[in-house]
């Protein structure tokens, strides 16, 4: 079996694969402070609700964007797994040039999404992630990394909005309005938030896509890539498992120690 882990600012998403086929996966809050042995217990609960032993754990593969997390992740898997992690950046990317002027710069999440879309896709890409940062990666009809935007994500937009103007409500943006004039104060809000980050989105994928050439096909992961795509007009699929799926296939084309 392949554990992945992919650790963002926010949320730790994980998952374990026999063969090409995922197990199963789980999503947990990222604790920058935690120690490699809380994290085993956290590891080890998951694993026993679904009947995975750490000894079935053959490699464990890990993307990473928040450094205080490596020390305490290698430390896990040599401790509890028995292996030293395999990390994911530029160099480890088999089979996908990096475009990037300075491709250690490219975030390893960014990495992974790109390889599981093409894998799947074959075609020219523009991949939108809606994590702590929302993030647009461009990939070439050929699989070469071009490059991308980075924009605060929405969580991070709207906690700005409602520490700075403190008389404003706070509101949930899990479902859109019906409509985008809004008739109360958190309505307008809702809508502002919303819609208008669907306009953001809609407006960097015209933008990418003219600077790209042809008409790459548009493909959102992340927690809230349901429902941007319920407004967005450029979004032509979600998939949820994008991250865990490339680095499952990022796994299978690194040499084996």
């Amino acid at each position: 079996m392949i554990f992945v882990i992919d650790v963002g600012n926010t949320n730790i998403v994980m998952g374990v694969y026999r063969d090409a086929a995922l197990v199963r996966d789980w999503r947990v809050r990222t604790e920058r402070n935690a120690t490699e042995d809380e994290f085993n217990v956290l590891v080890s609960n998951l694993f026993g609700m679904h009947g995975i032993q750490p000894s079935q754990i053959q490699r464990t593969v890990i993307s990473c964007v928040v450094p205080p997390m490596v020390a305490l992740l290698d430390t896990f898997c040599r401790k509890y797994l028995g292996h030293a992690p395999l990390w994911v950046d530029a160099r480890s990317c088999a089979g996908m040039p990096i475009r990037y002027r300075n491709p250690d710069e490219v975030g390893a999440d960014r990495i992974v999404n790109a390889v599981a879309a093409y894998h799947k896709y074959r075609t020219s890409l523009i991949i939108i992630d809606f994590g702590t940062a929302t993030t647009f990666d461009a990939i070439s009809a050929q699989g070469e990394y071009l490059g991308g935007a980075i924009s605060p994500g929405i969580h991070i937009a709207s906690e700005a909005l409602f520490q700075k103007a403190s008389k404003l409500p706070r509101v949930e943006i899990f479902k859109p309005p019906s409509e985008v004039i809004g008739k109360d104060t958190a309505g307008s809000i809702k809508s502002g938030i919303i819609f208008g980050y669907a306009g953001l989105v809609d407006g960097m994928v015209r933008r990418m896509a003219a600077e790209m050439g042809g008409q790459p096909k548009v493909i959102a992961t992340g927690g809230l890539a349901p429902l941007m795509q319920d407004v967005s007009e450029t979004i032509e699929a979600v998939d949820g498992a994008l991250t865990l799926e490339g680095l499952r296939l990022i796994a299978e084309r690194m040499p084996k120690a």
